[in-house]
């Protein structure tokens, strides 16, 4: 489950919520000689050309009410998709809705604990003037990232994003293999069996470089080739994971490099369909436990904060075998809450989960208590991502892990 797209604009940003700033163009930022205040006379200058020239490209209809009249068509994520690796892990274009989504817990060598979040989504646009435009510089998909890090040892919570266009190559991913981008943001493969992946992200001060590999085949969600979303037919989604990346590299905090080691997980979830009518947003959880167990699950929220039926999880085994795990075969409940300086929003911030016909009973605590990107200038979500620690019985013996999670829907409910 990842956040769901608002089209808010076309000029490519980043913003960084724990330190504001925006970068609209490639070299135009102060590291490269740039005053601020040209940063944001240039910044401006885009969103005025925007409001001029936008309507003239033929993509208006990307903030317009959608038409049913000539609209391009994306094909619905339909049961029976049978995935093909390594070929899943690249883009699906015949899909209106896509993302490829990262998230890990790190160590220094002298101990200090990060968390990180790096998600890329890809949306098309529904307008047939976008797609029946011959230029390069038609825009047929528009690209977004968040990249976050916790900074446990100084309780610190950075965030920023970024926004752009495929069409003239500032932003893009291949089909057929992982490689996708937003400028120097990027994931990719870095072998052709697709077992090693790096990532590279930076902001003004903070960045991370990353190399994954996998000690896990990829795990699909859900049952007969669709995860399901909604109680109709067309609510459904295809969405793997790889739920077990070693990780090495580094990150870099106000300067500091400092080399890491940890796991991380990875999700990529592409289809056409929005969040069922009635349901106001989601929880969803990863967790990664030291038996080499892990757990995903998602509770689809209505509004009077019970889960739809649709909601589900799944076990993953130490060898890589797993189990569709049903709401009903999930027990979740919420112990404490958090509420936002910021949004205003009231989060869950403490939780049992027991799978009873595992005798698995586990408690989950955020290691920090704001952890929430507001991302006002990319998809208009405001949400919570963040590193939890996980104890517990697992068949009757103490467990430990860690995981994250994310709570979509308590700034405001979830509108398509």
């Amino acid at each position: 489950m990842r956040k769901s797209l608002r089209v808010k604009g076309f000029v490519r940003y980043e913003r960084s919520w724990y330190n504001p700033k925006y970068e609209v163009d490639e070299g135009l930022h102060p590291r490269d000689g740039y005053t601020g205040q040209e940063v944001r006379a240039r910044f401006w200058w885009f969103e005025i050309s925007f409001l001029i020239i936008f309507p003239l490209l033929g993509v208006s209809a990307v903030f317009a009410e959608p038409s049913n009249a000539g609209l391009h068509e994306f094909a619905p994520a339909r049961p029976g998709y049978v995935y093909v690796f390594p070929r899943d892990h690249g883009s699906h274009e015949q899909f209106q809705t896509e993302w490829w989504y990262f998230t890990g817990h790190l160590s220094s060598t002298n101990g200090r604990r990060f968390g990180y979040e790096l998600t890329f989504f890809r949306r098309g646009i529904d307008s047939p003037d976008a797609w029946s435009n011959p230029s390069a510089w038609a825009m047929r998909h528009l690209y977004f990232a968040h990249f976050a890090l916790t900074d446990e040892a100084n309780e610190q919570f950075r965030f920023t994003e970024k926004l752009s266009r495929a069409g003239i190559k500032k932003a893009g991913a291949e089909a057929d293999r992982l490689n996708v981008w937003i400028d120097r943001w990027s994931v990719k493969a870095v072998a052709p069996d697709h077992r090693q992946f790096h990532l590279q992200a930076q902001a003004e001060d903070f960045s991370i470089d990353l190399t994954l590999e996998s000690s896990k085949p990829p795990v699909t969600h859900g049952r007969d080739g669709v995860s399901r979303k909604g109680q109709h037919p067309e609510d459904t989604s295809h969405y793997y994971s790889l739920t077990r990346l070693q990780t090495a590299g580094s990150v870099v905090v106000q300067g500091t490099s400092l080399a890491v080691n940890g796991v991380s997980w990875m999700d990529h979830e592409f289809g056409s369909a929005d969040l069922a009518e009635g349901l106001v947003g989601w929880d969803w959880l990863s967790l990664q436990l030291e038996n080499e167990y892990d757990i995903m699950a998602y509770g689809l929220r209505r509004a009077d904060g019970t889960f739809d039926p649709a909601s589900s999880g799944t076990l993953v085994r130490p060898n890589g075998s797993s189990t569709s795990l049903s709401l009903e075969e999930i027990k979740v409940s919420v112990q404490g809450h958090w509420t936002s300086p910021l949004s205003g929003a009231r989060y869950p911030n403490q939780w049992t989960l027991s799978i009873p016909s595992e005798k698995v009973k586990l408690n989950i605590s955020p290691r920090m208590d704001n952890q929430e990107l507001i991302t006002r200038r990319s998809t208009g979500v405001t949400y919570w991502e963040g590193a939890v620690d996980v104890t517990g019985l697992w068949k009757g013996e103490d467990i430990h892990g860690q995981g994250y999670v994310e709570l979509t829907g308590y700034a405001e409910p979830y509108r398509p």
